[in-house]
């Protein structure tokens, strides 16, 4: 299998027209896009996955429902619903349309992994409302997620006291400003 393709962007986010494997964009710090999803149920429950022990960054932790690059050639809303598909999907033949995203903000944020991995990266957030998920009818990438759950706003906020989350601040303050306002 042949390693993901990345559109490389400059520092303002616009793409270059260069295209690396992950690996080396992550090796030589260039500038990609990724995308977050929160995905959450009726009862304004957040899914949540806990991360393969295998991953090279932030492995055993938290993490909000789904995340991912953008394959060279995709936008947000494509890497999103491909995304959901390739990581956690729901028998009975559940399906994601894009119109069902809520796109909240674009973010950037720079972190250095070790002399291997730099991450330099724009975030794209966005939240899917989606009615009768459970933990029971959902399926996850063995390869990259041990484990879900779905969790409380509560829940969410002791989980970061406790540093048991990856660290995406940016979208859990305004996951919470969401679920408040419903």
């Amino acid at each position: 299998m042949s390693e993901e393709l990345i559109d490389v962007l400059d520092e303002r986010g616009i793409k270059t027209g260069q295209v690396q494997t992950r690996s080396e964009v992550h090796k030589q710090g260039l500038w990609h896009r990724i995308i977050v999803v929160a995905i959450v149920n009726e009862k304004n429950e957040i899914l949540l996955q806990q991360r393969s022990h295998n991953k090279d960054k932030n492995p055993d932790k938290w993490d909000i429902s789904v995340t991912g690059h953008l394959s060279a050639g995709q936008d947000s809303l494509m890497a999103a619903t491909r995304e959901i598909s390739e990581e956690v999907s729901v028998s009975l033949g559940y399906s994601v349309d894009v119109k069902d995203f809520r796109f909240m903000f674009s973010y950037r944020k720079e972190e250095y992994v070790n002399e291997n991995y730099f991450d330099r990266q724009y975030y794209d957030f966005f939240i899917l409302r989606q009615s009768g998920l459970n933990s029971s009818n959902i399926r996850f990438q063995s390869s990259e997620v041990q484990a879900i759950k779905f969790v409380t706003i509560s829940e969410l906020n002791r989980m970061r006291e406790e540093n048991l989350l990856v660290n995406r601040d940016e979208c859990y303050d305004a996951l919470a400003e969401y679920l408040f306002r419903m």
